[in-house]
């Protein structure tokens, strides 16, 4: 299947005010991660300026910053999107819905392994902060504007600043 078509069946999925398939492609979303898997393309071949003016123009149309090093997987959607940060060493599993506000960040500016990993089927609530290297599991569901610092293990509901484990799933 197309990433298009691919894109139209998550979102109707996701999203029950999409009316007509077409509006897909105006959705900041899909726009983003259009511009995103040019991006990681060129960044992964070595060619980081022309990658980074790609996510830059992107991040300028949507207000959504993916930087073309993130690894993401199958089927993300990112839900109103503005202020939408994810960085260069963050790792997205499948299945994942991330609301707008929310940063995927680093606590340190070492060259290593800086930003979360996170698992599959995975939401994250509107302005959340998941920081540093740590490992969100798979089936979790993190609260608005919950700050998570820790590694969270499977199917848990995680709240609060600083995040914690609120319910087994």
């Amino acid at each position: 299947m197309s990433f298009y078509k691919d894109q139209v069946k998550l979102i109707r999925r996701l999203d029950p005010s999409l009316k007509k398939n077409f509006e897909v492609k105006f959705y900041p979303s899909y726009i983003a991660l259009k511009y995103y898997r040019i991006s990681h393309y060129l960044y992964k071949k070595g060619h980081f300026l022309l990658a980074r003016l790609i996510s830059n123009k992107a991040r300028k149309k949507t207000g959504i910053e993916i930087h073309p090093g993130a690894s993401i997987g199958k089927n993300l959607f990112i839900d109103h999107g503005f202020g939408v940060v994810i960085g260069e060493t963050a790792v997205i599993g499948d299945n994942v819905l991330i609301y707008h506000g929310v940063t995927l960040g680093a606590v340190t500016n070492n060259k290593e392994k800086r930003h979360p990993t996170i698992g599959s089927n995975v939401m994250i609530g509107a302005g959340a902060k998941v920081l540093g290297n740590i490992t969100i599991g798979d089936n979790v569901k993190i609260g608005a504007n919950s700050v998570v610092v820790k590694s969270v293990p499977d199917s848990c509901v995680v709240a609060g600043i600083p995040g914690k484990v609120i319910k087994k799933l």
